[in-house]
C-alpha cells in the first residue's frame, strides 16, 4: 500500500475505519466517532467526486463550504446544485468562513471553520454554531488533517485499521487527492489544467466562438 494523495489511497483510509460510527458535528465526540471533516477550499467539483466515493463507501463527512471563495461561487447554478447534491448524499454542509465575516443562512448547517485562520480566534467559541476547532471537537491526539498535501504525525491509514484512536476529527481536503501530484504544486498545476479546460467549455456554453 502507497499512502499517496490520491483517490485509489483515499478510498483505502475510508475502507480502513470501517470500525468507527460517522459523526457529524451535531452532538460533542464519543468513543468511537470519526468526524470526517472537508474545508472546500479551491473546487466544487473536487468535493463531488469526493462526495459521491463515501455515499458509495457508506461514509458520510462534514462539507464546509466559502461564501467568499475566490475559487467558487456559491450563488450560480453549479453552486446550488453543488450543495443539493451534497445534501442529496446525505452530507451535512456547513460554513468555510474567513475572519471574521460569518453568514449563516439557510444554505449551512450551524457548523464553521474559520479560512487560514490565526491562533488568536482559531479555537474561540462562535455564537449560534459549533466552531470544528474549539473544544471538544478539537484536542490533542483526536486530530489529523492532510494540509497542503502533508500528515504532520503521519497517515492516519493503519491507526485507523488498527483502532487506535479513541475518537477521530480527520481534515481532508478534496482537491488535494482528486487532483493527484506528487508534490503540492504538481497538484495544482493539474487543478488549473481541469479548470481551464471547465473555463472552454462554459465559454463554448455562452455562445463565444472557440473555433
Amino acid at each position: 500500500m502507497s499512502c499517496a494523495f490520491d483517490l485509489r489511497h483515499y478510498r483505502e483510509l475510508i475502507e480502513a475505519a470501517g470500525a468507527y460510527t460517522w459523526a457529524t458535528f451535531d452532538r460533542e465526540p464519543r468513543a468511537g466517532d470519526l468526524f470526517l471533516r472537508h474545508d472546500v477550499d479551491l473546487s466544487l467539483d473536487a468535493a463531488l467526486v469526493m462526495a459521491r466515493l463515501e455515499s458509495e463507501l457508506g461514509a458520510r463527512a462534514t462539507y464546509l463550504l466559502m461564501p467568499e471563495s475566490r475559487f467558487y461561487n456559491l450563488g450560480s447554478h453549479d453552486g446550488r446544485d453543488a450543495i443539493a447534491e451534497l445534501r442529496h448524499l446525505g452530507h451535512p454542509v456547513g460554513l468555510h468562513a474567513a475572519y471574521p465575516n460569518m453568514q449563516l443562512d439557510d444554505r449551512f448547517d450551524p457548523v464553521i471553520a474559520w479560512h487560514n485562520p490565526d491562533p488568536d480566534h482559531m479555537s474561540k467559541p462562535v455564537a449560534g454554531a459549533v466552531n470544528v476547532m474549539a473544544p471538544p471537537w478539537f484536542a490533542k491526539g483526536h486530530y489529523r488533517s492532510d494540509s497542503n498535501q502533508h500528515w504532520r504525525e503521519g497517515c492516519p491509514h493503519d491507526e485507523l485499521a488498527a483502532g487506535s484512536f479513541e475518537w477521530l476529527q480527520l481534515l481532508i481536503h478534496p482537491e488535494i487527492w482528486v487532483y493527484e501530484g506528487m508534490t503540492m504544486r504538481e497538484t495544482m498545476e493539474k487543478m488549473l489544467e481541469a479548470k481551464r479546460d471547465e473555463f472552454v467549455e462554459a465559454l463554448i456554453d455562452d455562445r463565444v466562438d472557440m473555433t
